[in-house]
């Protein structure tokens, strides 16, 4: 079986290797398949290893001499940081040595740097955040762009629906992943110029499997494969979807928590709770794919534990396992010879 290389930003995100390090040995004791570079200080790396069982043919130290602060401005990091672990292990990825990178570092500086290093891939403007999201039909729900964008033009949103289709039928297995707009409202007349230029540009192509708008309600349903929106709408949606997990976590643990009877109740119904909490856990749908370049780059949530930076890993596997950018490039130099 094909090893899987996989380049890790050690020093990045608001808690650094002692967070990334159990992760990476986490993934490493679950994916055999797998070989980690651990990029960072190799001073404060190794002492983070010491007195860990770990096999040191799989996963390895690559020095760098800086990080990139998670204040950082993207073109201050871009321009002053290129011995940053995060411009290390991206460069991993241009040279071939990593066959994709995970970082849970400054989102900004991330894209600005991945985008600088590995380009787009041909047809591909812009590159955009794409995730998981759960849904109450118990699939899983990719949504584009999440942040990566704030300016998008209806070109750039029609990419994204074809990116996104791409990935979702790879990933998922979906012959023909079904894809939204997000939107005000279901009727024509609805929304800004933009959603009704990018729906007329999805309507003339037999490629992609656009089923209309869907409004915000709608998300967590499961009716679409793919919803596709502007990186400042979807990181919103993000953001509110991540603090209404918390919210509903916190809420039932107040609840139960009151007083010896609630806590009985709990007691009682406490597989229905684990199984509700695991559904809507932020933790297992982390590892956003930095989708469009010509490499695979996996974003962590900057404030992940140990659990969940080592589900970015396993995303970034995923991806490497289903050539995602050689199946977007194939899909896009497909629909521009038309």
């Amino acid at each position: 079986m094909k090893k899987i290389t996989i380049a890790v930003d050690a020093m990045g995100g608001d808690h650094g290797p002692p967070v990334v390090v159990p992760a990476c040995l986490h993934a490493l004791k679950h994916h055999s398949i797998l070989h980690l570079i651990l990029v960072g200080d190799s001073e404060v790396l190794q002492r983070e290893l010491q007195g860990r069982a770990y096999d040191t043919s799989r996963l390895t130290i690559q020095h760098a001499s800086q990080r990139v602060e998670m204040d950082e401005s993207p073109a201050h990091a871009l321009r002053s940081k290129k011995d940053s672990s995060m411009r290390v292990a991206i460069n991993l990825v241009k040279s071939g040595v990593a066959e994709a990178c995970v970082s849970a570092g400054n989102t900004g500086a991330l894209m600005a740097t991945a985008r600088f290093v590995l380009k787009t891939l041909p047809g591909i403007d812009r590159p955009a955040i794409v995730s998981t999201f759960p849904t109450q039909s118990n699939k899983n729900m990719r949504m584009l762009d999440l942040g990566a964008n704030v300016d998008s033009s209806p070109e750039h949103l029609f990419q994204f629906a074809v990116m996104g289709s791409v990935l979702a039928s790879a990933v998922d297995n979906i012959p023909s992943p079904k894809v939204c707009l997000l939107n005000i409202g279901h009727e024509d007349i609805k929304g800004n110029e933009l959603v009704k230029q990018t729906a007329q540009l999805l309507q003339a192509v037999q490629t992609v499997n656009y089923a209309g708008y869907i409004e915000g309600d709608q998300i967590y349903q499961g009716d679409a494969d793919v919803i596709v929106c502007d990186g400042f709408v979807g990181n919103v949606a993000l953001k509110a979807s991540e603090g209404i997990a918390i919210f509903i976590r916190d809420l039932l643990k107040e609840g139960y928590t009151r007083n010896w009877l609630t806590k009985l109740a709990a007691l009682i119904s406490m597989p229905i709770l684990k199984a509700l909490i695991k559904r809507i856990d932020p933790d297992r749908y982390n590892g956003a794919c930095l989708i469009g370049l010509r490499g695979i780059v996996i974003k962590s949530h900057g404030g992940a534990k140990t659990f969940a930076f080592a589900h970015a890993i396993k995303e970034a596997i995923i991806q490497v396992e289903k050539n995602i950018p050689q199946r977007i490039s194939a899909e896009v130099e497909r629909l521009l010879k038309k």
